[in-house]
């Protein structure tokens, strides 16, 4: 077994087993969590369970219109960072949804 494919096994393995510790919930880890939930569904990035790439146009339209409406929802209640991270989220995971499908 390569040294990668072993890598991989034991991640999954303590992700499994509850053995990784997880990021403080924050307005931020919860932004960027749909995020790459966004990125897998455009097929940008592996699905964490099977390793493989596959898109999803619907799934990741219906994820970026979700950060889209915490930004609307979140206006001037957001720190600069914060508005910062989510405004350069979208703009990032847009243009990937518009060349996706073309």
């Amino acid at each position: 077994m390569s040294d990668e494919k072993r890598s991989v096994d034991e991640s999954r393995e303590r992700m499994s087993s509850g053995n990784i510790p997880l990021p403080q919930v924050t307005f931020s880890t919860f932004v960027m969590s749909l995020a790459s939930s966004a990125l897998v569904h455009l097929g940008e990035v592996p699905e964490p369970e099977s390793g493989r790439t596959a898109e999803n146009l619907a799934l990741a339209k219906h994820t970026i219109d979700i950060l889209s409406m915490l930004e609307e929802k979140t206006t001037g209640g957001l720190d600069a960072e914060e508005a910062r991270l989510l405004s350069g989220l979208l703009y990032e995971l847009r243009m990937k949804y518009v060349l996706h499908t073309k």
